[in-house]
Protein backbone atom coordinates (compact mmCIF):
# COMPACT_ATOMS: atom_id res chain seq x y z
CA UNK A 1 0.00 0.00 0.00
CA UNK A 2 0.99 3.40 -1.00
CA UNK A 3 1.05 6.52 1.03
CA UNK A 4 0.14 9.96 0.10
CA UNK A 5 3.36 12.27 -0.33
CA UNK A 6 3.90 14.98 2.25
CA UNK A 7 4.51 18.51 0.79
CA UNK A 8 7.67 20.53 0.97
CA UNK A 9 8.66 23.85 -0.19
CA UNK A 10 12.35 23.67 -0.87
CA UNK A 11 14.43 26.78 -0.46
CA UNK A 12 17.46 27.07 -2.46
CA UNK A 13 20.38 24.70 -1.97
CA UNK A 14 23.72 24.62 -2.33
CA UNK A 15 25.15 21.07 -3.49
CA UNK A 16 28.42 19.80 -3.90
CA UNK A 17 29.32 16.34 -5.67
CA UNK A 18 30.11 14.92 -9.01
CA UNK A 19 27.81 14.48 -11.97
CA UNK A 20 27.60 12.21 -15.22
CA UNK A 21 25.29 12.49 -18.68
CA UNK A 22 23.41 9.17 -18.45
CA UNK A 23 20.42 7.55 -20.08
CA UNK A 24 18.30 4.96 -17.84
CA UNK A 25 19.26 2.65 -20.19
CA UNK A 26 22.80 3.35 -20.16
CA UNK A 27 22.82 3.93 -16.24
CA UNK A 28 26.06 4.37 -14.48
CA UNK A 29 24.42 5.08 -11.51
CA UNK A 30 26.78 2.60 -9.57
CA UNK A 31 30.09 3.98 -11.38
CA UNK A 32 28.82 7.27 -10.32
CA UNK A 33 28.47 6.73 -6.67
CA UNK A 34 31.88 4.76 -6.62
CA UNK A 35 33.67 7.84 -7.79
CA UNK A 36 32.00 9.90 -5.47
CA UNK A 37 32.16 7.94 -2.07
CA UNK A 38 36.07 8.00 -1.68
CA UNK A 39 36.31 11.68 -1.87
CA UNK A 40 32.93 12.67 0.29
CA UNK A 41 35.06 13.22 3.34
CA UNK A 42 36.96 16.55 1.56
CA UNK A 43 33.74 18.15 1.34
CA UNK A 44 33.80 20.93 4.45
CA UNK A 45 30.62 22.76 5.58
CA UNK A 46 28.15 19.87 5.28
CA UNK A 47 24.55 21.05 6.42
CA UNK A 48 23.45 16.82 7.25
CA UNK A 49 24.77 13.68 7.25
CA UNK A 50 22.53 12.85 4.19
CA UNK A 51 23.52 12.14 0.18
CA UNK A 52 21.88 13.39 -2.58
CA UNK A 53 20.82 11.30 -6.12
CA UNK A 54 19.99 14.38 -7.98
CA UNK A 55 18.42 13.94 -12.05
CA UNK A 56 18.28 16.72 -14.22
CA UNK A 57 16.55 16.39 -17.30
CA UNK A 58 17.74 18.82 -20.06
CA UNK A 59 14.39 18.63 -22.25
CA UNK A 60 12.57 18.55 -19.50
CA UNK A 61 9.74 16.58 -17.86
CA UNK A 62 8.45 14.61 -21.00
CA UNK A 63 11.55 13.02 -21.69
CA UNK A 64 11.40 11.13 -18.18
CA UNK A 65 8.92 8.08 -20.19
CA UNK A 66 12.13 7.71 -22.52
CA UNK A 67 14.56 5.47 -21.29
CA UNK A 68 16.97 6.83 -23.85
CA UNK A 69 16.68 10.22 -23.03
CA UNK A 70 19.63 11.96 -21.32
CA UNK A 71 19.84 13.12 -18.27
CA UNK A 72 22.64 14.37 -15.53
CA UNK A 73 22.78 12.58 -12.56
CA UNK A 74 24.71 14.25 -9.45
CA UNK A 75 25.59 12.42 -6.81
CA UNK A 76 26.31 15.08 -3.73
CA UNK A 77 25.63 16.59 -0.51
CA UNK A 78 24.15 19.88 0.87
CA UNK A 79 26.71 22.77 2.18
CA UNK A 80 26.36 25.81 4.04
CA UNK A 81 28.34 27.63 1.39
CA UNK A 82 31.05 26.92 -1.51
CA UNK A 83 33.76 28.60 0.20
CA UNK A 84 35.67 25.21 0.42
CA UNK A 85 35.34 23.42 -2.79
CA UNK A 86 37.19 20.11 -3.12
CA UNK A 87 39.07 19.74 -6.76
CA UNK A 88 37.46 16.78 -7.73
CA UNK A 89 34.06 18.04 -7.40
CA UNK A 90 31.51 20.87 -9.05
CA UNK A 91 28.93 22.95 -7.31
CA UNK A 92 25.46 23.10 -7.95
CA UNK A 93 22.55 25.85 -6.84
CA UNK A 94 19.01 23.85 -6.41
CA UNK A 95 16.33 26.25 -6.78
CA UNK A 96 13.72 26.30 -4.63
CA UNK A 97 10.13 25.42 -5.10
CA UNK A 98 7.22 23.08 -4.04
CA UNK A 99 8.01 19.04 -3.56
CA UNK A 100 5.64 16.54 -3.20
CA UNK A 101 7.75 13.67 -0.92
CA UNK A 102 7.68 9.94 -1.07
CA UNK A 103 9.26 7.46 1.65
CA UNK A 104 10.72 4.38 -0.51
CA UNK A 105 11.75 1.66 1.77
CA UNK A 106 13.32 -1.79 0.09
CA UNK A 107 16.44 -2.15 -2.56
CA UNK A 108 16.93 0.65 -4.76
CA UNK A 109 16.05 -2.13 -7.17
CA UNK A 110 12.84 -2.12 -6.41
CA UNK A 111 10.74 0.63 -8.96
CA UNK A 112 7.43 0.27 -7.50
CA UNK A 113 7.24 3.50 -5.39
CA UNK A 114 8.93 5.10 -8.76
CA UNK A 115 6.11 3.45 -10.72
CA UNK A 116 3.03 4.37 -8.20
CA UNK A 117 3.98 8.05 -8.27
CA UNK A 118 3.89 8.20 -12.14
CA UNK A 119 1.50 5.72 -13.21
CA UNK A 120 -1.08 6.02 -10.35
CA UNK A 121 -0.12 9.32 -8.02
CA UNK A 122 0.85 11.68 -10.17
CA UNK A 123 -2.16 11.12 -13.33
CA UNK A 124 -4.92 11.12 -10.22
CA UNK A 125 -3.65 14.07 -8.29
CA UNK A 126 -4.19 17.66 -8.41
CA UNK A 127 0.02 18.20 -9.63
CA UNK A 128 1.70 17.57 -12.66
CA UNK A 129 5.74 17.60 -13.20
CA UNK A 130 7.52 20.76 -12.79
CA UNK A 131 10.52 21.17 -14.93
CA UNK A 132 13.03 21.50 -11.92
CA UNK A 133 15.04 18.67 -10.48
CA UNK A 134 14.26 15.26 -8.87
CA UNK A 135 16.45 13.96 -6.29
CA UNK A 136 16.38 11.10 -3.69
CA UNK A 137 17.68 11.82 0.05
CA UNK A 138 19.57 9.24 1.15
CA UNK A 139 20.53 8.87 5.06
CA UNK A 140 24.31 8.39 5.91
CA UNK A 141 24.35 4.39 6.18
CA UNK A 142 22.02 4.03 3.22
CA UNK A 143 23.14 0.51 0.84
CA UNK A 144 21.11 0.57 -2.15
CA UNK A 145 20.78 -3.41 -2.12
CA UNK A 146 19.82 -3.73 1.65
CA UNK A 147 15.75 -4.77 2.07
CA UNK A 148 15.50 -2.55 4.46
CA UNK A 149 16.87 0.65 2.69
CA UNK A 150 14.94 4.22 3.46
CA UNK A 151 15.26 6.81 0.78
CA UNK A 152 13.02 9.91 0.17
CA UNK A 153 11.89 10.23 -3.78
CA UNK A 154 11.43 14.05 -3.96
CA UNK A 155 9.67 15.16 -6.91
CA UNK A 156 8.82 18.60 -8.51
CA UNK A 157 5.21 19.32 -8.77
CA UNK A 158 3.04 22.39 -9.66
CA UNK A 159 -0.84 22.88 -9.30
CA UNK A 160 -2.65 21.60 -12.53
Amino acid sequence: MHQEPRFEQLVTTKLVGICLEMSRSNDQTSQLWRNFMPCRASVLNRTNANFMSMQIYPNGPIQIADPAAKLIKWAAVEVEDFSSLPDSMERYTLGGGLYAVFDHNGPATDLSTVMYIFSEWLPQSNYVLDDREHFEVLPADYKALDPNAHEEFWIPVKPR
